[in-house]
């Protein structure tokens, strides 16, 4: 079973039906003991990073997520919920993140220029830069993937799996033994996006 943690800013209905469409079975909840029993976790997320990370560490879930990522399962973030992941955010101040993965969050009109709109918002190819990750398996560099965000990740290091080129090549992915990322939504990436939840599901 696949736990969708639910700590009020996630966008976990669409994501279930994507489970069900696949035949993997996800469960919404906010139960650290459902999570410890799950076989796999998602930790979704949309909004602001500082408000998602109070609510995480409020409802005691942060933790939860560091005992499966321990516990070796594997454990996925998805746009703000991959934020969540690495050390800290600069979206309206400096904020700790869960501290799972290094590097840190920054906005992407910093390094794309100007003339492209804010947030990006739409469909983008994704470029592989470690082509063996796991999530990557019944997909083709190149598929394209859907981004909402005006944040991006800097200085993962050997955890960056995939780019978007958007004015500049952005983070999209990342991996590390059993915790992966995904900035783009893959809940709304039609064929391409249940492909790789189900790759996650082969983990």
């Amino acid at each position: 079973m696949v736990a969708l943690i639910d700590y009020g800013v996630g966008n976990l209905f669409s994501l279930r039906s994507s489970f069900a469409a696949i035949g993997e079975a996800a469960e919404v909840t906010s139960s650290p003991e459902k999570i410890r029993r799950a076989d796999r976790v998602i930790l979704p997320g949309v909004g602001a990073f500082a408000d998602a990370a109070a609510r995480l560490a409020e409802s005691g879930l942060d933790e939860a997520v560091r005992e499966a990522v321990r516990a070796g399962k594997p454990v996925m973030g998805i746009c703000l919920g991959m934020q969540l992941l690495f050390d800290r955010s600069l979206e309206y101040g400096e904020h700790p993140g869960l501290g799972l993965l290094r590097g840190e969050i920054r906005p992407i009109a910093e390094r794309i220029g100007p003339g492209l709109k804010i947030p990006q918002m739409g469909w983008n190819a994704l470029i592989f830069k470690r082509p063996d990750c796991p999530l990557f398996r019944r997909i083709r560099e190149g598929e394209h993937v859907y981004f909402v965000h005006s944040y991006s990740a800097v200085g993962c290091g050997d955890s960056l799996a995939a780019t978007a080129e958007y004015g500049a090549e952005l983070t999209a992915c990342v991996w590390r033994d059993n915790l992966f990322g995904c900035q783009f939504h893959p809940e709304k990436s039609g064929e391409t996006g249940l492909r790789i939840l189900k790759a996650f599901c082969e983990a």
